[in-house]
Order: C-alpha cells, then sequence, then structure tokens
C-alpha cells in the first residue's frame, strides 16, 4: 500500500473513530482507537507523519471530550479521555522510537551496500537473513532470491578445513578467517577472503553469523602465474648450459652518483683512476649462479660465489670499464669478452651479456650470462695457424711466379761482381799496378754483393714462416719492400709502375710486417696479369693518403679491362678465381690478412677504369722505432 493510502485510511479512521465517540452513547474509552490510525500511519516510515497522524488523534478526542461532557465534574468520562490520551501518546513515543531504530538499521544497511565486499548475515541454522548489494552483483543472485536459503548450498562453498572445525573456532573466538572457493549463479568458481563475526543476543546467545567475502580470484591468479614463472626461471636458470650469475649493483649505483659525472667525462674519469675502477668493482656483489657456472669455474656449489666479482675477475681485467660505463649510461644490455679465473686458478676465456633491469629494484637483479669459449679460441688458434700455413703456400708460389724476376734482380750484382772482379784482376796484372783503380774496383765488389745479400735477405724475409707479430711498422717502408719484390715482374709486362704518397709522410701502423707486404704484392701481381698482354699502356698507380684521425688508405689501380659485374660479389671468396690455373685463395687471404689487423679491403670496377682496390687501416698515434 502507498504512502498515500496509508495517510488516507488513517484519517478516515481517526474520523470513524471521533464520530463515534461522539455521536453514540458508548461508555468505553472509544478514543482508545486511535491508536490503530496511528499505528497504521507509522507504516509510512515518515516521523512526521507519525507526530501529524498523533497531533490529530489527540485534538479529536479533547474535542469529542468538550462535545460530550460536563467540564465541571471530573468522573469516569474524564479518566477514560485521560486514558485515550495516555494510550496515544505511549503509542506514539513508542512508534517513533521503532521508527529511529528502524531508520539506524536502513543506515547501517545502505552502508553496508555501500560496500565493495560482499556481505551477508545468516543465522545458527545456516539460513540468508541480509543479502548486500554487492553480494548480488558479484554472486548473481538478488537479495529475493538469496533470502531464506541455506548459504552453503546456495554458494555451493569448499573450505579448506573440516567445516566442523570452522564452526568450532567460530564458537570458540567469536571469529574466523580463511579462503574459501565458491561459485555464482553462472556456476563461476571465485576464490574468496572470507571473514566471519559470530553474533549474540542480549543473552549472551548466538543468533546469527555475519560473514563479509573479498573476491581475490585474480589476485590468486595472479600469484599462481607469478610462482609458474618463477618456478620455470628457476628450472631454466639451473638446467641452462649457459652460466648465469645474479648480482646485487646497487652499492655501484651509488658510488657512481657521487661521482657526479657522466657520459664521456666519467669514461675518461675512470680511465685515469683504475684504482677507483677496482674499489667499486668490489661494490659489485654476487647473490646466486647457477649448476652451469659453478662447473666452469670449477666450484662444487654456490656458496663460494657468494661474495663480490673479484672472485671472478683477473687482476689484469679491462672489461670492466666498459660494462660499467654502461650501466651509468642506463643501457640495457652490455656485451662482452673477457677471461674468468677459476678457484683453481684457470684463465677461462668467455663471451658475457649483462642486463641491467629498470630502476628502482633493478640494481639488485642485474644477470650476467656468461659461455665459455675455450673450444671456439682453441679452434680459432687452429684456424689461424691453418691460415698462416696457407699465406705460407700463397707466398711460396707467389715467389714460384717472380722467380724469373728474381733471377734477374740476383744476376744483376752477381754480374756485376763478375765484371768488377776481372776488371781488378787487369789492373793488378798491369806491370805497374793501379792501386787506386783496384781498390775502387773492389769497393764495386762489395757494394754489388751487399746488394746481392739484401735482395737474398728480403726474399728469404717474404717466404718465412713465423707467428703473426704486432710490430709498430712504417707503413712508406712496407710498400717499396713490396714494391721492390714486384718491380722486375711487372717490367717484364711492360707494366709501368706509379708509387704516389703525400709529402709529409704516413703515421705509422701497428701489424706484421710480411702479411702485409704479402697483400701488397698480391695486389700488385694481380694488376700486372690484368693487363699482360693487352694493347696500350699498362699502368699500376699505387697511392696512400690519411682518412682521417685513425685512419689510411692504400689505393692499388690498374688500366686494364677491370672486372665483369656478376664476379664483384663473389671476388673475395675463397677458391674463387678469374685467372686460368688460379688457386683462388689469393685474394680470399688478403681480405681476411687485412681485417685482422682492423681495416676493410674492398674493390670498384667502375666501366672503362679498370679495377681499383682500397685497402683501409688504422693508423697508431705512438711514433714507430727507427
Amino acid at each position: 500500500m502507498s504512502r498515500a493510502s496509508l495517510r488516507l485510511w488513517s484519517a478516515v479512521l481517526a474520523l470513524a473513530v471521533f464520530m463515534v465517540d461522539v455521536l453514540t452513547p458508548l461508555e468505553g474509552a472509544v478514543a482508545v482507537l486511535y491508536v490503530i490510525a496511528i499505528l497504521l500511519v507509522a507504516r509510512t516510515n515518515r516521523r512526521n507523519d507519525i507526530i501529524v497522524a498523533a497531533t490529530g488523534c489527540t485534538v479529536l478526542t479533547i474535542t469529542a471530550y468538550l462535545l460530550s461532557h460536563d467540564l465541571e465534574t471530573i468522573a469516569s468520562p474524564t479518566l477514560r479521555a485521560l486514558v485515550s490520551l495516555a494510550a496515544i501518546g505511549i503509542t506514539t513515543l513508542l512508534v517513533l522510537q521503532n521508527h529511529a531504530a528502524t531508520t539506524r538499521l536502513a543506515a547501517q544497511a545502505r552502508l553496508l551496500n555501500l560496500s565493495h565486499d560482499m556481505i551477508f548475515v545468516r543465522d545458527r541454522g545456516d539460513v540468508i537473513t541480509f543479502w548486500n548489494k554487492t553480494a548480488e552483483q558479484t554472486y548473481g543472485w538478488s537479495a529475493d532470491e538469496a533470502l531464506g536459503q541455506l548459504a552453503d548450498k546456495l554458494l555451493q562453498t569448499s573450505y579448506s578445513d573440516r567445516r566442523a572445525d570452522i564452526e568450532a573456532s567460530l564458537i570458540d573466538t567469536g571469529r574466523w578467517e580463511g579462503r574459501v572457493e565458491q561459485r555464482t549463479k553462472t556456476g563461476a568458481v571465485l576464490t574468496v577472503d572470507a571473514r566471519w563475526a559470530l553474533q549474540h543476543d542480549h543473552l549472551g546467545t548466538p543468533v546469527g553469523v555475519l560473514e563479509t567475502h573479498t573476491d581475490v580470484t585474480d589476485r590468486v591468479a595472479a600469484h599462481n602465474a607469478l610462482v609458474q614463472s618463477e618456478q620455470r626461471y628457476r628450472r631454466m636458470f639451473d638446467a641452462s648450459r649457459i652460466g648465469v650469475i645474479e648480482e646485487d649493483w646497487s652499492g655501484l649505483r651509488t658510488a657512481l652518483d657521487s661521482l657526479q659525472t657522466e657520459g664521456a667525462e666519467l669514461r675518461h674519469h675512470l680511465a685515469r683512476n683504475p684504482d677507483l675502477v677496482r674499489h667499486i668493482r668490489h661494490l659489485a656483489r654476487i647473490t646466486d649462479v647457477n649448476p652451469a657456472m659453478q662447473k666452469m669455474a670449477g666450484a662444487s656449489g654456490s656458496a663460494a660465489f657468494i661474495e663480490n666479482v673479484d672472485k671472478l675477475l683477473g687482476e689484469n681485467d679491462r672489461s670492466f670499464l666498459d660494462t660499467l660505463v654502461a650501466f651509468a649510461e642506463g643501457q640495457r644490455f652490455h656485451e662482452g669478452e673477457t677471461q674468468l679465473v677459476s678457484l683453481d686458478g684457470r684463465k677461462v676465456p668467455v663471451l658475457f651479456t649483462i642486463t641491467f633491469p629498470p630502476e628502482p629494484d633493478g640494481d639488485q637483479n642485474v644477470l650476467v650470462f656468461v659461455i665459455d669459449i675455450t673450444e671456439r679460441k682453441q679452434a680459432q688458434d687452429a684456424l689461424l695457424a691453418a691460415q698462416a700455413e696457407l699465406a705460407h703456400a700463397a707466398r711460396v708460389a707467389t715467389l714460384g711466379e717472380l722467380s724469373a724476376s728474381i733471377a734477374h734482380e740476383v744476376n744483376q750484382p752477381l754480374a756485376a761482381i763478375v765484371t768488377s772482379g776481372e776488371a781488378g784482376l787487369r789492373w793488378l796484372r798491369r806491370d805497374v799496378p793501379d792501386l787506386k783503380e783496384v781498390a775502387a774496383t773492389i769497393g764495386h765488389i762489395v757494394a754489388q754483393g751487399r746488394r746481392a745479400s739484401e735482395i737474398v735477405t728480403r726474399i728469404r724475409t717474404f717466404l718465412k714462416k713465423a707467428s703473426p707479430q704486432q710490430d709498430l711498422l712504417q707503413i712508406g717502408e712496407v710498400i717499396h719492400e713490396a714494391t721492390a719484390l714486384v718491380a722486375r715482374e711487372l717490367a717484364k709486362d711492360d707494366v709501368t709502375l706509379i708509387v704516389e704518397s703525400p709529402p709529409h709522410g704516413l703515421p705509422p701502423v701497428r701489424g706484421d710486417r710480411i702479411q702485409l707486404q704479402q697483400v701488397l704484392v698480391n695486389l700488385l701481381v694481380n694488376a700486372g696479369q690484368a693487363m699482360s698482354g693487352r694493347p696500350g699502356s699498362r699502368t699500376v698507380t699505387l697511392s696512400t693518403g690519411i682518412v682521417d684521425s685513425e685512419t689510411l688508405a692504400i689505393t692499388v689501380q690498374d688500366s686494364g679491362p677491370g672486372i665483369h659485374p656478376d664476379n664483384l660479389p663473389r671476388l673475395f671468396d675463397p677458391f674463387f678465381t678469374t685467372k686460368e690455373g688460379g688457386m683462388g685463395m689469393g685474394l680470399a687471404i688478403c681480405r681476411t690478412t687485412v681485417e685482422a689487423h682492423g681495416g676493410r679491403l674492398s674493390v670498384a670496377s667502375p666501366p672503362g677504369s679498370g679495377a681499383t682496390f682500397h685497402l683501409i687501416l688504422p693508423h697508431s698515434q705512438e711514433h714507430a722505432s727507427p
């Protein structure tokens, strides 16, 4: 019934009581019936309606009394009127108190409905008596559907412990907390954190339970995913054949921040202060290593590494400086090569990749991935040895091609020696020996003998089989020696060799003299052979120059037919050759040799301009010894 209907019927009832009280000769306390009108209007749950109804009933009671009785004597009608007024007043007071209590309960219920948690109340028989809005939204049942239902049956609650034990704990302490699983109306399974509070009546008897549930399904799923991820990471960490080191670099961050330098300035500062680098390196603390790393370092467990990185890096390690600068510059990854020192003192060559996770917690979880390259180093050394053998064989083959030129070069001083010796003998056989001419002749013999010796020495040096040397060389001298070896061979084919160099000379380079000579000899011989038998002028131009502050260039250009465009991409491939009877190893060895010296070797062949080989080498800031 609506509030307006309740007000109307209350007014009608009050008017009916008034009419009966005034118009009928009934002697009873008819006015007491006004209580029904007050109780009826109380159902509107409006305080003002109750007060208005009570005031109206009081006025009607007094009015009926005045109309029906005399005021001069106080008799039973007066007492009946007072009883009626007392009943109206008491009823009004009780209704107002009930309204206030109902209002408070409604306010509390609204607060419970505002909660983000699912809240419901059940009696001692497990029957639901209250069901808030969040419970409706989360579980799917409306309050009308949930009220009167058994809580565990409706929600299909699953407990981690025995239900009887949980109930006993609730009775003993008045509270219980735990995690349970429940199902929604759609059948979805929810994981909730449950908090129960036992309600008592005024005698202390348990009458109900207030349950507050927090949905932690997503949180539990995220936690389980995190646990699985951690387990998966741990399996990978332990099972990986790559060495993994976990380090704490928070101390390094503090030390670098105190320097107040960055970028190139930081690198220069650290390079000038090796003691500072060693001190900072000591702050990098190892927190864990995987079994592969333990095996690599010859350890039986991770306990031997729970210190700083000095346990693994040698005293003369240079890789840590670059790693430190990368860390200071905020890089996420850094790669390098170094040597680790095992617990038994062995030096293990390794490649490493270090990752720096983002701050703020990343400094405590720096990961270093280490690969033992001992076998690769051994294979590389074997490859270099085989390459040296092949290069030596190529030099022998080159000298074989230059044998006619070598014989001619050696024959020239030998012929001069014979001629000078015969002349000297003639000067001595004269009646009066011309000792001055004899002395001059002997001087020529000595000079030509030295020239022959230099030729043989140069050839033996070029043919020498020795380990590569990293010496500081004047590149001009290397070029002079190489051109001297091939000068006769080029002249035999009517090839003109032009050497162009800057007036102020070239800076020194660091490398192996014989290997660089072999590169130049090979390029010059190839240039001459490319023009062999062709009409017209035949010219090979060897020019040198400085490219920039770090490199210099040597260019060998011929006036021959050039290189076919289809052959350019494969020209430096092993066993590829355009010469009849060629091995196809000369240019491959040349490029490998140049790259081993930190340089580059390339070729260009514009149509009609012959072939041009460009040799780029890094030069040194040091001064070559004379």
